[in-house]
């Protein structure tokens, strides 16, 4: 999809570019995308699938994964709306002599055939597309039966959040959330660190599970993902107790700031 298509409004804040080229570098998201990368490896060698996989990154900003799927020996390709950050990604990969693609487009009509990815990433992305079910859509039409989606997006559940600076948002009425959206886009956009595309959505793992659900997918939340070798006899304890009780896996849940699901389409999906 060309580049200039004069649909999407392709810019992006100063304010916003400076923040993510540097929260892109910092080790705290190369820890975490990292540890992205490891969980849905390790999800795939379950299934005994240990083959070189495309990868597709939605919303992929300075295209910081690309490189730590790169070196596993995969194929990756990064799109997002935000061209100046798309041309940094770039620009990136070129200095450390990376093969990687990136292209600018919109989540909502991704550019690619149907089933031509083992794995969708979509990190922080759905809360910020008004039209959320599209971007799902995408995806699912992208990817591979037996492929692999993983969303981290906010969590409706948890008073703290990260999207406005304002104390216990998540838990604002809709109305009250909507003056919020409108001043962060006209007269405060400091309040969402100058995003050109504030968070709208709000979201919890059952309610994404449930969606998935209905479209041939079996759903996993962050504590499915865990690794439990990776944990001394308490911490596997306290983890069996949260998987196993339901009402204190609500309080979990309500107690993470942000949801992470796994999503595995189902072969005869």
């Amino acid at each position: 999809m060309d580049d200039k298509d004069a649909t999407w409004d392709t810019g992006s804040h100063e304010g916003f570019y400076a923040y993510y080229e540097q929260q892109s570098l910092s080790p705290a998201t190369f820890e975490r995308f990292k540890a992205t990368r490891d969980t849905l490896l390790r999800l795939k060698a379950r299934q005994h699938d240990t083959a070189p996989m495309d990868i597709l990154d939605i919303g992929c900003g300075a295209g910081t994964q690309g490189g730590l799927w790169s070196e596993a020996g995969h194929r990756y390709v990064g799109i997002d709306i935000n061209e100046p950050l798309i041309t940094l990604a770039r620009n990136r990969a070129t200095e450390h002599g990376l093969a990687l693609r990136y292209e600018v487009g919109s989540a909502t009509e991704l550019p690619f055939p149907d089933a031509s990815f083992d794995v969708c990433v979509m990190p922080e992305l759905l809360e910020h597309v008004p039209p959320w079910e599209d971007c799902l859509r995408e995806a699912i039409r992208c990817l591979r039966p037996g492929g692999l989606i993983y969303i981290s997006t906010n969590n409706t559940l948890c008073p703290i959040q990260q999207e406005f600076n304002l104390p216990l948002y998540s838990w604002y009425p809709k109305a009250l959330k909507r003056h919020f959206e409108h001043r962060a886009v006209s007269d405060w956009p400091e309040l969402v660190n100058y995003a050109k595309y504030p968070a709208v959505n709000w979201f919890s793992f059952y309610s994404l599970r449930k969606y998935l659900r209905e479209r041939g997918f079996d759903a996993f939340d962050r504590f499915d993902l865990i690794d439990d070798d990776e944990k001394s006899g308490v911490q596997k304890l306290v983890l069996t107790a949260i998987k196993t009780l339901p009402p204190l896996r609500l309080l979990a849940h309500m107690a993470t700031s942000y949801t992470v699901l796994v999503a595995q389409k189902q072969l005869s999906a």
